[in-house]
């Protein structure tokens, strides 16, 4: 990304966390596996993986995707950064619409199931522009993709029903999220 196009643009953070009653090995295989991925975007977007160098998720892994925002095709580029078996990964993007995008997902053997948890820090172009494209769309998107993710993942491994935390068994609506 050209420098300039960075000045001024300020670090966002997006957050998800929820726990699943499914043991750890169940989970980390499901998100693992790049076809999920797709499963879990809105269609929408239009997600597609158009390519993955080498075919396994791991530390090295770059996979390319294809998507469309508000009809307009771009093409995206990911590179797994970190990966520990069973506990973590990271992805971060090469190419694609961000100035930063770095994705971590975690999981945590905890109470009989999982916690997961993503964290996004990502940042924009154009600088104030960009911050009112996060105010007016991006954060709100963002989060609308995000909140998709948590009812999938809730209808794959907890019968639809989305657990917040894993002490209290308290669901919660993803507009609390």
């Amino acid at each position: 990304m050209n420098k300039i196009l960075a000045l001024g643009a300020p670090e966002y953070v997006l957050e998800r966390e929820q726990w699943v009653p499914q043991p750890l090995d169940t989970v980390f295989e499901f998100f693992e596996n790049p076809d999920n991925l797709v499963r879990i975007t809105p269609s929408w977007l239009d997600f597609k993986i158009v390519a993955m160098e080498p075919n396994v998720i791991r530390a090295g892994t770059r996979i390319e995707y294809r998507l469309k925002w508000y009809g307009f095709p771009y093409r995206w580029v990911t590179l797994i950064e970190s990966w520990s078996e069973g506990e973590s990964f990271v992805d971060t993007q090469i190419n694609g619409p961000y100035i930063l995008w770095h994705h971590t997902h975690t999981f945590k053997e905890v109470a009989g199931g999982v916690l997961l948890t993503d964290r996004v820090r990502y940042r924009l172009p154009f600088g104030p522009i960009g911050r009112l494209m996060h105010v007016l769309i991006v954060k709100r998107q963002l989060q609308e993709v995000f909140d998709y993710r948590l009812k999938k993942v809730a209808e794959f491994f907890s019968g639809g029903t989305y657990f917040r935390t894993p002490e209290s068994r308290a669901t919660a609506t993803l507009s609390e999220s």
